[in-house]
């Protein structure tokens, strides 16, 4: 008689820290869960991770971790996609249902060495802001610094980047180069910070062209991350120009004296291509009426010459739930760019794809934006309000900021069919 033994298969082998998750952590979670960075605590070793396993379980199965708001499975893949792949989330989750266990002790983690502190290495010239007091309460006005570069020479910038000291209490710092003989803040004086009006903010020329008048470098919101541009892609700097910060505080409680500050990045030779940032996809004139859960907002431009999309951001303040952008093409057809159906006003990541995206001249970029101005809402400062454009978190805005790539001696304001809108509707009835 032949015995014949069959073996039981051997179930899978548990999930450990050490072999299954600290990879997808080490690439994933520790630029901002390591001391130093963002986020409330570190993830860099077993026993640091080890009692935030079941929370992390949640983040990651709700997507709420790591943050990254753009639809899945878009049209573009994005050069700085945060989000895990599925593989990843049940990894994690099985690890944490298993109770956590560690495997093998893993070395002690060594973040990656910065220069002088910074992401991007050793920069070529740095800009400080020199002490804004920010107060315990709040609310502050845009405030603006002008501070000159003296440069003799028209310069290419391939990469900025801020070093921010009080996160908590930053709504966004934009940093503008303003050229010379600009319009843009003229008159105001050079070194101290200062509070203009709006108006005076929006004041114009006749006949000036946007981009003499200002461009923005880089700007910093919650959720940035600082990266290079494009590999043969630069910004301009016009010789002889200032830089020009638009600061915005939040006060949280708690008195702080804010030193943050620019690096600037050189070329070493003339790139191929320019890169140029356009703010003028927004809705100046939104008006959400009390109480409406569904408002939407459209904002479009139309491209007169051809260019190359290199990266979205969307920008609105606590009532803003989703924005959508797509290009319209001259023959008709359609692409959407960008779906963010959960905005979150905590992290504004810039979307940065992966291969820039021709659009050709005629192209109509639209964006849409959803506004729930509800009780619902629990950030929502007030839904009786009317609520119009305005700087500050309890008025509302919608903008689609781009960066745009066109060749190094192009010009950027050939790239508008018509003159942008600079100033809207007034804000509602709060200041």
């Amino acid at each position: 008689m032949l015995a014949v033994i069959v073996a039981a298969a051997p179930s899978a082998a548990p999930k450990t820290f050490s072999r299954d998750v600290w990879p997808i952590l080490k690439t994933r979670c520790v630029n901002c869960h390591q001391a130093g960075e963002i986020a409330p605590m570190a993830f860099t070793s077993y026993k640091q991770t080890r009692p935030w396993a079941a929370a992390i379980r949640e983040a990651v199965l709700s997507r709420k971790m790591p943050p990254w708001h753009a639809a899945p499975n878009a049209a573009h893949a994005f050069r700085n996609d945060r989000s895990l792949s599925n593989a990843e989330i049940q990894t994690i989750a099985a690890w944490a249902e298993s109770g956590a266990p560690e495997g093998d002790p893993l070395p002690a983690y060594t973040p990656p060495p910065r220069q002088q502190g910074w992401v991007l290495g050793s920069p070529d010239k740095v800009v400080g802001i020199p002490g804004f007091p920010v107060p315990k309460t709040g609310p502050l006005p845009y405030s603006f610094l002008i501070v000159p570069l003296h440069f003799e020479h028209d310069t290419w910038v391939r990469a900025a980047e801020f070093r921010i000291e009080h996160r908590a209490v930053i709504h966004h710092i934009n940093a503008f180069i303003r050229s010379p003989g600009s319009s843009f803040l003229a008159g105001f004086p050079i070194g101290p910070i200062f509070v203009p009006t709006v108006a005076e903010r929006g004041k114009t020329r006749e006949g000036e062209r946007l981009f003499d008048r200002r461009q923005l470098l880089l700007g910093y919101e919650p959720g940035y991350f600082p990266m290079p541009w494009l590999e043969d892609g630069a910004k301009l700097i016009p010789a002889g120009s200032d830089l020009v910060f638009e600061m915005h505080y939040n006060p949280n409680g708690t008195e702080v004296t804010d030193h943050s500050e620019l690096a600037l990045y050189f070329a070493k030779a003339p790139p191929a291509e320019r890169v140029v940032a356009i703010d003028t996809l927004r809705d100046l004139d939104l008006q959400i009426p009390p109480r409406d859960r569904d408002y939407h907002s459209k904002a479009t431009m139309t491209l007169a010459r051809p260019a190359r999309l290199l990266s979205i951001q969307p920008h609105m303040h606590f009532r803003g739930k989703s924005m959508a952008i797509r290009a319209i093409y001259p023959d008709g057809t359609q692409s959407e760019l960008l779906n963010v159906p959960k905005y979150d006003f905590l992290w504004q990541t810039t979307y940065v794809l992966k291969q820039p995206l021709e659009l050709p001249a005629g192209t109509v970029l639209e964006s849409v934006a959803g506004y729930d101005n509800s009780p619902d809402n629990p950030f929502n400062p007030d839904p009786n309000d009317t609520v119009k454009w305005g700087d500050q978190t309890f008025n509302e805005m919608h903008i689609a900021f781009l960066e745009l790539v066109i060749e190094a001696k192009g010009d950027p304001d050939s790239l508008f069919q018509s003159q942008p809108k600079m100033i809207g509707t007034q804000t509602s009835g709060k200041h």
